[in-house]
């Protein structure tokens, strides 16, 4: 699923990360916030991982440091970071540890990858704030890909709800929102409607569609999945 345009420029913040493992997923965390305008510090405790970030710019810093070492993590400022995304799921000890570390220590936001139910669970009770399954997401979005072509983006707001990107069905185009009614016929709400970056926010019912252009929509996973 590529990056969202509309939804990307709703989720902006100017936040600091830092991102503690710097293999694959964590690289790929890296880069996409760095590409995006975020400041963000890698961490790793190989050198060579930490160097290879370094020379291909995809994080703004780094350095490498035992994140099992809670003095380490306080002597590098980790624990003045907003968020800070453990990325090191597949170590089960270390991710521990170093979740526990970082809720010590007092980060705001603690994001963390896991490798199974178990894992999951501990980090829980530790109370990290967000836990993420790669392997689960991936397959996720594998069948909305699959089943769903027409949606560009989705962000989920809770298990039932979401907000997403939709290509303007052929049926729409040509048509105004008004001769449509979206939310009486298909219980779904226009957010903005528009091509690329460049988006009318709350358009108005005279508003015409045309084919190529995106519709941003809000409305229960149920009644989005009738309408694409």
């Amino acid at each position: 699923m590529k990056t969202s345009h509309f939804l990307s420029l709703i989720r902006q913040e100017k936040r600091q990360f830092a991102v503690i493992g710097l293999g694959r997923f964590g690289r790929a965390v890296c880069e996409t916030l760095h590409v995006n305008g975020y400041e963000v510090l890698g961490i790793d405790q190989d050198p060579k991982l930490v160097a290879e970030v370094l020379a291909d710019r995809v994080v703004g810093n780094a350095i490498s440091l035992d994140s099992t070492d809670d003095t380490a993590l306080r002597e590098a400022g980790i624990f003045e970071i907003e968020t800070v995304i453990v990325a090191i799921g597949n170590y089960l000890k270390e991710s521990i540890i170093t979740c526990l570390n970082l809720k010590e220590g007092g980060v705001k936001s603690v994001v963390a990858k896991v490798s199974s139910d178990t894992h999951e669970k501990i980090l829980k009770r530790l109370g990290v704030d967000l836990i993420i399954f790669p392997e689960h997401k991936a397959g996720q979005d594998l069948a909305y890909t699959l089943t769903t072509p027409a949606i560009v983006d989705r962000f989920k707001l809770d298990p039932n709800n979401s907000i997403v990107e939709i290509l303007v069905p052929e049926e729409f185009c040509d048509k105004t929102l008004a001769e449509l009614q979206l939310r009486k016929n298909h219980g779904v709400s226009v957010l903005a409607v528009g091509y690329e970056e460049k988006f009318k926010i709350n358009p108005p019912p005279q508003e015409r569609l045309h084919r190529g252009m995106i519709l941003v929509l809000l409305g229960s996973n149920e009644d989005i999945g009738r309408l694409v």
